[in-house]
């Protein structure tokens, strides 16, 4: 029920304005004007809730995964820019010009002044191009740290820019209760940015870790290991994940999100297994033993703590391993009675990380491009490997988890929906969605 409830209350949230204008906002215009307020009141209220989806709220995104937090977070910021590029044009056909003393409530004309259609004119244009950097960051050659900033910055700038739009040249936000609700919601968006920025590395600094070792496990994978440094440690889940900063100050934008493949019931130490894929991670190799790094999390629902279901299918790809390792381990130190099945697929052979581990495990090792010798399955993750794997009872009855390229998820997904596995015995995080 949590997610349903969060829904609601995002639903409740967004359109709270378009209802208070309605109550304060004096005598019905046309339909036509009335439909542009509304598009306007619904885009600027939508872009300020976005702050909070972006916020790394536990009580969000744990609950219905960061993944379905962070598409969410897309799909609404692409309707609030539709409906913000309606909004001028619903307009056309009503007259314009200054207020007229006998129209105090602008119920017949919308205003001309430059000063307070600039803001939302600069707005108007800053949107789109906001959206499709998002869309495109992948695609385009700058560093992630330059695109968060640049994102953070610019959604706080938009926000400014349409509170002075909405309260000048609109017709309800001009209203005193408006006026100050617009100037609340935007306080609360901001927040959720200073909390970001501010309360959670104010927070991290108090709990630093050091490096306790780096060790290559593949050609291309490390595992780091982190020690708390004076506190007692993290509180986690076996396979949720968390912001790393290593090597930097608290404040620092260079923190990336990364898996945990430890267990909770090992110890406080923690572990991760990072491939070699980014600026950071190149450099993985590089770090020194006692070098400083920061968390911030735990984050992820990919953990199958409190299900009740006679079995586990961990289903990886490549790195998408790691925190499928975590609750491989967890179970395995906790024991578990569940039964439990893993099927690792990778490239080549020399990819497969913790091999002789997960030899003891009842694992199906995949291999795309296998050597001569190679006795196990090759090719890919796909329906057929997972029938020769799974039975019709271990489809409906198990609980799978997912992890890996996307494309690999989503085949694994259609077939278990097909073979009669229920969506709440699928669990996945994404990452990547464009």
């Amino acid at each position: 029920m949590k997610p349903l409830f969060l829904v609601v209350c995002y639903i409740a949230a967004v359109t709270l304005p378009l209802i208070l204008s309605w109550l304060v906002g004096g005598p019905p215009r046309a339909f036509h004007q009335e439909l542009a307020s509304g598009l306007g009141i619904l885009a600027f209220s939508m872009i300020l809730m976005e702050f909070v989806l972006s916020g790394r709220f536990k009580n969000i995104s744990n609950d219905i995964g960061m993944d379905v937090t962070m598409r969410f977070h897309q799909i609404m910021a692409r309707i609030a820019l539709g409906f913000a590029a309606l909004h001028p044009f619903l307009y056309r056909g009503t007259p314009s010009g200054g207020q007229r003393p006998w129209d105090m409530t602008r119920q017949l004309v919308i205003t001309t002044d430059i000063a307070d259609l600039s803001t939302g004119i600069a707005a108007y244009l800053i949107l789109p191009s906001f959206v499709i950097l998002a869309i495109w960051r992948s695609k385009l050659d700058y560093k992630y740290e330059t695109w968060r900033l640049m994102h953070g910055v610019g959604a706080l700038l938009i926000a400014v820019l349409l509170l002075h739009h909405t309260v000048y040249a609109g017709r309800y936000g001009s209203q005193t209760v408006m006026t100050g609700f617009w100037l609340a919601m935007t306080a609360a968006a901001a927040g959720s940015l200073f909390y970001v920025y501010l309360i959670a590395p104010l927070r991290e600094k108090a709990r630093a870790w050091r490096v306790t070792s780096v060790v290559q496990v593949t050609p291309k994978q490390w595992k780091l290991t982190l020690t708390p440094d004076g506190h007692a440690g993290l509180v986690y889940q076996a396979g949720q994940f968390v912001w790393l900063n290593v090597g930097h100050g608290p404040f620092s934008l260079k923190e990336n999100p990364f898996s945990l493949s430890s267990a909770p019931a090992a110890g406080p130490e923690i572990s991760f297994m990072i491939k070699e894929l980014g600026d950071f991670t190149r450099t993985i190799g590089q770090i020194k033993p006692d070098t400083v790094a920061y968390l911030d999390g735990p984050f992820g629902s990919l953990t199958v703590d409190g299900h009740p279901e006679p079995g586990v299918a961990l289903i990886a790809g490549g790195v998408g391993i790691a925190p499928l390792l975590g609750i491989l381990r967890q179970m395995r130190l906790t024991d578990d009675p569940r039964k439990v099945k893993l099927v690792y697929g990778n490239r080549s052979a020399e990819q497969i990380a913790y091999r002789e581990e997960l030899d003891r495990e009842d694992t199906t090792f995949v291999l795309s491009e296998p050597p001569e010798s190679w006795e196990g399955e090759t090719g890919f993750i796909d329906a057929a490997l997972l029938d020769r794997v799974f039975s019709a009872d271990d489809f409906k009855e198990w609980v799978f988890v997912l992890c890996g390229p996307s494309i690999m998820m989503d085949i694994v997904e259609d077939h278990l929906i097909t073979r009669g596995t229920p969506s709440h015995r699928i669990l996945s995080e994404r990452f990547d969605y464009d």
